[in-house]
Order: structure tokens, then sequence, then C-alpha cells
């Protein structure tokens, strides 16, 4: 009998999720609205600071690096580089869930 498929989204998946969501400068604001938390939201409310880019302004540019995905956890991560100007560059980590529908950030920690 063939094996069951894993539960959820997959590293790939999520992966093209992020890069796509992220894009070059930022999400949408479709996707700000769409494919973010309920806690990511009312985060959002509280701040000058966009939490989904852990910064005040739009980088030049954005990169996902490697997926992890965590089936025990139900969750799967990754980390995202923003740059900046003069080979300035920031990271944080963009969580998803694996059981989410649609697909969306469930939550960003921002590196120091």
């Amino acid at each position: 009998m063939p094996a069951a498929a894993p539960e959820g989204h997959t590293a790939d998946q999520i992966g093209r999720f992020l890069a796509r969501f992220y894009g070059k400068h930022g999400p949408s604001a479709h996707d700000r609205r769409h494919h973010v938390s309920q806690v990511l939201l009312e985060r959002q409310t509280n701040t000058q600071s966009d939490v989904l880019l852990c910064a005040q302004n739009e980088p030049q540019d954005i990169g996902i690096g490697p997926v992890t995905v965590a089936q025990a956890a139900g969750v799967g991560w990754a980390t995202v580089t923003t740059h900046w100007g003069a080979d300035e560059t920031d990271t944080f980590t963009a969580y998803v869930r694996l059981d989410s529908r649609p697909i969306l950030i469930d939550d960003v920690i921002c590196a120091g």
C-alpha cells in the first residue's frame, strides 16, 4: 500500500508562496489582507513599522532562503533577506502553518 501523502504544505510550496508573497519589494495590498494571519493583521495596526518586512520602508530587493518544514510542529519557515542601498541587508524569519487554507504568513520574527 502506498504511503499516505504528508499533511499540509511542502517546503517547495512554501518557498514558492514566500517568493510570490514578498516579490522584489514587499507584499501587495491584496496579499497583506488575504494571506496574513489575524495575529499579524492585529500586530500591524499597533505599530508604525511594517511587521511583514521588519522595516519602515520598502527594500530594493528581497531574497528567500531555503525552507525548513517541521511536520510535528505543523510549521514551515524560511529566512527572508531584505536588500537596501550600499550592500546593506537585513534578515527575518517568516513562518507558515502547514495546514493553513489558503496558505498564509502565520508569523514573522525580526532578527534583532
